[in-house]
């Protein structure tokens, strides 16, 4: 039926009674097949999925393990209609495969990895994908990410799907070299030729790539070939990748400095060069790219300062930077005061260079910033007041340097966000809070960690007004008071970690310490007295010595 328009004749009743039950009868025997228009004229109808792409999927699915049954709507005429299918509204084919595990892939870092796996394998798809999928022919999506389909080589079918523009295989678990197919390989100067030319988006993340050839898909915005062993000096290729606006290649082996000719990706957006072995000064070309909104240099080799960079970004109309990450490398100098300018900035770590010298005061211009860590650098001398005016700040680390001088309540009047603060010094009790003792602060602290600092020899009234802790670091602070007991019961609910060593803190301890989450307990070298307590069985790390506990051990 290329049409559901009817000429209807007012005066043959007969006609148009035959007619409705005929429409009725149709329709209900083709609604599982075909989306009709109305009656009354709607142009143009929307056609149900093609039969062979239909045959395609099913013989996928006849030979998946699905064992969270992400693919049980797969049945019917109209796989239009399946979970994970999209079809083109005009010409029925599909369009869009969507099969990604939308479960994370599971971590060694993460503290639940053996729950996380056994949830993951239970949403994971495992198969081999059988060459059918080739006859998707109009498909511009293909998203296979965190499956496992058995460590086979890539399918040649790939390089059938001259429409695709988004193609993700990352976690996917094939194996072996890209073929010949996907991306036309030259054996004698392996240079990828443009074959899949539409293509937007590529994540090879994870896959062994063998060399790092040369891409020339000029139409990539964004290009993922993290985590592939490549071990080589970074390529200039990627420069004539003009319309790239995220590049990712962490976790590789590249080498050497960051090439001049990387200056004409000028629409980047987030660039990711991290974990790998690269050397030299961070370029002035890099702060030239002025779309930049995420720059990730953490754990080269970079050395020198960052004055080249800061340059590079002064030449800017309008700095849109929001995280700058150059943690783990060999950065040294004094932070510039020009560090301020970056007006846009969110997340700012500095953590693990050698750095020295003070804060800019200028650190009180970045009104965005929510994380600030200068953490392990050789950092020394006072802590600037304008810190305090970062109203957005949440998250401050600044432990592993030199402090000296005093803290104040204008440290921290405007951080009414605040929920985590790290500092420390390596010269003992250099670094002073003078905080009047019934101040209350803004803010509400799920984190404090505090070394060789000055706080005691009471619990400040500022301290205990923190009610939302789980990890507390109070190491060798002069604190010589008892612990506030209702301070202590409001936190022990979700605390998780507690370091009250090295002080003088005396009195008992409550017999049976209701903290069910608590994993590490040092309460070495202080004064407390009286019975050990009862602790719970998540306690995983536990240090009492140079105290005066007595009584049986429980």
């Amino acid at each position: 039926m290329d049409s559901c328009r009817a000429n209807f004749n007012p005066s043959n009743h007969l006609k148009i009674a035959h007619y409705l039950l005929y429409l009725f009868l149709a329709s209900s025997y083709l609604q599982s097949t075909t989306k009709l228009c109305l009656v009354d004229g709607l142009p143009g109808s929307v056609k149900s999925c093609m039969e062979e792409e239909r045959q395609a999927l099913l013989s996928f699915k006849k030979d998946v393990t699905d064992p969270s049954g992400r693919l049980s709507s797969w049945a019917g005429l109209d796989c239009c209609l399946w979970n994970g299918i999209t079809c083109n509204n005009r010409t029925g084919h599909v369009a869009k495969l969507d099969l990604r595990n939308t479960y994370p892939f599971p971590t060694w870092s993460d503290p639940e990895y053996h729950r996380d796996e056994l949830a993951y394998q239970h949403s994971c798809l495992e198969a081999k994908i059988p060459e059918f999928i080739g006859n998707l022919s109009s498909l511009e999506t293909l998203d296979l990410s965190n499956n496992y389909f058995e460590e086979a080589p890539f399918p040649k079918f790939f390089g059938q799907l001259k429409s695709l523009r988004h193609l993700d295989i990352s976690f996917a678990s094939f194996v072996g070299q890209i073929p010949l197919t996907l991306l036309k390989i030259s054996s004698k100067n392996l240079n990828w030729l443009p074959h899949l030319s539409f293509l937007k988006y590529l994540n090879l993340n994870r896959i062994d790539l063998g060399s790092t050839g040369k891409i020339n898909i000029t139409a990539l915005s964004t290009l993922d070939m993290s985590m592939n062993k490549i071990n080589s000096p970074l390529p200039s290729w990627f420069s004539n990748l003009t319309s790239l606006r995220k590049l990712n290649l962490s976790r590789n082996y590249f080498t050497g400095p960051i090439p001049h000719e990387f200056a004409s990706l000028k629409y980047l957006e987030g660039l990711d060069l991290s974990n790998n072995a690269l050397q030299g000064q961070i370029p002035k070309l890099i702060g030239n790219l002025c779309e930049l909104k995420t720059l990730n240099l953490q754990r080269n080799k970079l050395d020198g300062g960052i004055q080249e960079l800061l340059s590079g970004f002064s030449n800017c109309a309008d700095s849109v930077l929001e995280s700058l990450d150059l943690s783990s490398n060999r950065l040294e100098n004094e932070l510039p005061a020009n560090l301020g300018m970056l007006h846009k900035l969110q997340y700012l770590n500095l953590e693990s260079n050698y750095f020295w010298g003070l804060i800019p005061e200028s650190i009180g211009k970045l009104s965005s910033l929510k994380t600030l860590n200068l953490s392990y650098n050789h950092m020394n001398g006072s802590i600037p007041e304008s810190l305090g005016q970062l109203s957005e700040l949440v998250h401050l680390a600044l432990y592993g340097n030199s402090w000296e001088g005093i803290l104040t309540e204008s440290h921290f009047m405007n951080l009414t966000r605040l929920r985590s603060i790290d500092v420390s010094t390596y010269r003992p009790m250099s670094l002073i809070f003078n905080i009047t003792y019934e101040w209350v602060p803004p803010f509400k602290l799920y984190t404090i960690g505090i070394t060789n600092c000055s706080v005691g020899p009471a619990f400040p009234v500022w301290l205990q007004s923190q009610t939302e802790l789980f990890d507390v670091t109070l190491h060798s602070t002069g604190i010589s008071d008892a612990i506030p007991e209702e301070w202590f019961l409001k936190i022990s609910l979700q605390l998780k970690y507690l370091d009250l060593s090295y002080n003088q803190i005396r009195g008992r301890l409550p017999l049976r310490l209701k903290c069910p989450n608590l994993y590490h307990i040092d309460l070495s070298h202080n004064q407390f007295e009286g019975p050990l307590p009862l602790l719970s069985a998540n306690a995983s790390i536990l240090n009492l010595e140079s105290n005066s506990f007595s009584g049986p051990i429980p």
